[in-house]
């Protein structure tokens, strides 16, 4: 497919999109407590999406997805469903990933939540995969390579004790949910391809507390979990490569991350 350069009128569009995802995120953030389901967030999410911002929701009927929202909880790394089933319970963390379509362009992005009390040995997974992200922010910028990126975030992981999921990865976006390049969340320094102005991709580290290995549910198709069954932690951000760094096109109102 080729990697997709995008021109500032095509980054201005994407810049919407991106705020649109982040305030999804802001929104539903009081809605995540103890006793509530996983479909209600969904419904929550999608009634938002379409009926305030005016927008679509990107995973809905995506290759067959059937909801609009992304829900994992605990031990689920990624994709999970949303289900009137899953009932969040105090000590639960959930990661909510949501990708919204304005105007064409896609916005990407996922946060961790606690729900309720939480142990501390979660929240600490969730902080340190939320450094992982920023770390590998830090060193978008045209010249440096997407395996400076992956060492990065790698390295800092496997640090605190923690494993990099490998089968799952960032990746570009813009008119196209999924386009090139895959950006892997491990690797070697000045490896892989060179960064430049006006990429569009997504950084979405995913860390298990205990091994990388992953298992694909074969009765949905969808939901990816630990194979040990032992938690996982991701965030994710849309970012936009400029002149000498990037902008952080999925930033929340919560974050300080310099621009």
């Amino acid at each position: 497919m080729g990697i997709s350069i995008k021109n500032a009128d095509e980054i201005a569009r994407m810049r919407v999109a991106g705020r649109l995802a982040a305030e999804v995120l802001e929104m539903i953030t009081p809605y995540v407590e103890p006793g509530v389901s996983t479909g209600e967030l969904d419904r929550i999410c999608h009634d938002y999406i379409v009926n305030v911002q005016g927008a679509i929701p990107a995973p809905l009927n995506y290759n067959g997805f059937p909801k609009s929202i992304c829900t994992s909880v605990n031990h689920v790394i990624c994709h999970g469903i949303p289900s009137d089933g899953k009932i969040l319970k105090a000590g639960d963390i959930i990661n909510i990933d949501v990708t919204v379509i304005k105007d064409g362009f896609h916005g990407d992005t996922s946060k961790m939540f606690c729900v309720g009390e939480t142990p501390d040995h979660a929240r600490r997974l969730i902080r340190v995969t939320q450094e992982c992200l920023y770390k590998g922010i830090e060193l978008v910028k045209p010249g440096a390579t997407l395996g400076d990126i992956g060492h990065v975030i790698q390295t800092h992981a496997e640090a605190n004790h923690y494993s990099v999921v490998r089968e799952y990865c960032g990746h570009g976006i813009g008119r196209i949910f999924h386009e090139d390049p895959q950006v892997l969340h491990y690797g070697k320094p000045k490896t892989g391809c060179v960064v430049v102005e006006g990429m569009t991709f997504t950084i979405e580290p995913m860390l298990n507390a205990g091994s990388r290995f992953t298992k694909l549910s074969k009765k949905d198709g969808w939901t990816v979990t630990t194979k040990d069954r032992r938690l996982s932690a991701q965030w994710e951000h849309t970012l936009a490569v400029t002149r000498d760094g990037c902008e952080v096109l999925t930033l929340r109102s919560d974050e300080q991350f310099p621009q």
